[in-house]
């Protein structure tokens, strides 16, 4: 069929030559005729002309394939000024220890290079996505965030990912820290997940062929990252099951909700605490962490378009259990006793564009200590009835997609009789090709 098609568009062609020549010798029509009929090539010439074509029709789709596969590389280049009323050195939320590798708090005070990215993503081949993402933080150390591999051709809406990548649980925790609203964390994601749950492993994804959004997700990981520990120990150190639908309410208005559960069973995960002399002991929790996430967005935009104002409303709501064994002081008396902890947390945040480029935003959160039972250390070890908090505002200015600055006041109330006010001027722009985001 494209052989006989194209053979027809050469036909044409040399009818439309000759008819031109003819226009253009008007004061010859005869002999122009004539000359007309002798001109006419043969149809081993058209033939030959087709296969010339063809030829070339073949080769440019190659060279196109070639470059489709260049990789899309962006940087984004964020920085901080901090003022805070309390010296962040020591900082630690009452009742929800977590390891003193693990990054939380307001950062350092004064001017600081915040968290900067590097990231590079292409297709390999027709059946493969790749990524890596390469964090720089504010201590001129380097991690790797991301470095995956991702199915493109799978059917029935599957698809699957291998590699390192931050988890699919909840609502913010997929999202790299230069989509956040706010410049730090919610309370709960600092207690219970170190700020952000990324791990080692594979992930599965099914979305299902409905008219509204619905996605069902699990996950195998080594379980390294808070609030698992990195062990030597073949299989799976962690799992997670996720759900989220979502869908459209008229022209303006868009929800997604969602359910999340983590298990992990972390080994000698150390964390330092003050005891009831006042004295910092590191002590290790080894048994079975449960983590569940309730996640839901709702998004307003005039007729759909979210040029100049638009409204968003987020909430999640974060419960942990925790049952195993805990050996307080482990560089002194070293004494084992049982553990039993039921902890929860929460924050919901409003983001309002009022008009082009500018957004006003503000977000409220708590902490509750719950339930701690640390059976025989509860003689070494305090138990607080205090419940963390925090409020922050801000309001940022976005000239185009791909720069912000934003001021934000927060009034932090983490720390028992202590209460740290909060200013931080932040900027954030993104060098590069860059993918769009999660809704």
């Amino acid at each position: 069929m494209l052989r006989i098609s194209s053979l027809a568009m050469a036909l044409w062609f040399a009818v439309s030559s000759a008819f031109a020549a003819t226009v253009n010798n008007t004061d010859a029509t005869t002999a122009a005729g004539t000359n007309d009929r002798n001109d006419q090539p043969d149809l081993r010439t058209l033939e030959k002309r087709v296969e010339r074509l063809e030829a070339t029709a073949s080769a440019k789709p190659a060279a196109a394939s070639s470059n489709s596969f260049n990789p899309d590389i962006s940087l984004i280049l964020s920085g901080l000024y901090t003022n805070l009323s309390q010296n962040p050195a020591n900082y630690r939320i009452s009742g929800f220890p977590v390891p003193s590798s693990v990054d939380i708090g307001p950062g350092q005070r004064g001017f600081s290079l915040a968290e900067s990215e590097l990231g590079i993503y292409a297709n390999i081949d027709p059946y493969f996505y790749g990524g890596l993402n390469y964090a720089m933080h504010p201590d001129d150390s380097a991690s790797v965030e991301e470095a995956f591999i991702q199915t493109t051709a799978l059917s029935n809406g599957v698809t699957i990912k291998a590699g390192r990548f931050f988890s699919g649980i909840g609502y913010v925790n997929a999202q790299h820290a230069h989509v956040w609203d706010f410049v730090d964390a919610p309370l709960a994601y600092q207690a219970f997940l170190g700020t952000q749950l990324g791990d080692d492993g594979m992930q599965i994804r099914w979305l299902a062929p409905t008219d509204n959004f619905l996605e069902l997700g699990a996950e195998l990981g080594r379980g390294r990252a808070f609030p698992g520990s990195n062990r030597d120990k073949n299989g799976s150190g962690a799992g997670t099951l996720f759900v989220h639908a979502g869908g459209d309410i008229g022209i303006s208005h868009t929800w997604r909700a969602g359910l999340s559960t983590l298990r992990t069973s972390p080994q000698d995960r150390e964390f330092s605490d003050i005891n009831l002399a006042g004295v910092d002991v590191t002590n290790a929790f080894s048994g079975d962490t449960r983590l569940w996430l309730a996640d839901a967005v709702w998004k307003y935009a005039p007729k759909g378009n979210a040029t100049y104002t638009n409204f968003k409303l987020q909430a999640e709501y974060l419960r942990r259990q925790e049952n195993g064994s805990l050996v307080y002081d482990t560089a002194g008396t070293a004494n084992s006793a049982a553990y039993d902890a039921k902890q929860s947390g929460w924050y919901l945040q409003s983001v309002y564009q009022f008009m082009r480029y500018w957004r006003v935003g503000a977000r409220t959160e708590q902490l509750d200590h719950g339930r701690v039972d640390y059976a025989a250390n509860n003689a070494n070890l305090p138990r607080t009835n205090f419940n963390p908090s925090k409020n922050s505002v801000m309001v940022d200015y976005n000239p185009s997609e791909f720069s912000r600055i934003r001021l934000q006041f927060a009034q932090d109330k983490s720390r028992q009789a202590i209460t740290d006010n909060q200013v931080s001027l932040q900027y954030q722009m993104s060098l590069g090709a860059h993918g769009a985001h999660q809704f």
